[in-house]
């Protein structure tokens, strides 16, 4: 069942976390370039004193604990989000839903 997750996830592109159980760590933001047998291959970025250093790793299946991806990003504060014209009216977020917080 990983083994097909992780295959998806590599064809899709996107980024992800990975928990190493046997290193007891995240590895944050990765790409997973390729899989062959049980070794899965990543490329990920960390930045450390004002460097960025690319890294590219390969890692067993088994030593994955868990693969996390973001799903969506939400702005903080009172911001309206972005509503699609081609959106159904039903679907569509009223445009006074948050009150004018200048107090006229």
């Amino acid at each position: 069942m990983l083994h097909r997750k992780i295959y998806q996830l590599c064809c899709d592109g996107r980024e992800v976390w990975i928990f190493l159980r046997d290193q007891q760590r995240w590895i944050e933001r990765a790409r997973i370039l390729e899989i062959e047998g049980d070794l899965v291959t990543l490329r990920y970025e960390m930045e450390e004193d004002d460097e960025i250093s690319s890294w590219e790793e390969m890692v067993r299946l088994e030593s994955i604990g868990a693969v996390t991806q973001k799903l969506a990003s939400v702005p903080r504060g009172n911001a309206e989000p972005v509503v699609s014209d081609d959106c159904p009216e039903a679907e569509q977020i009223p445009n006074n839903r948050f009150p004018d917080s200048t107090g006229d």
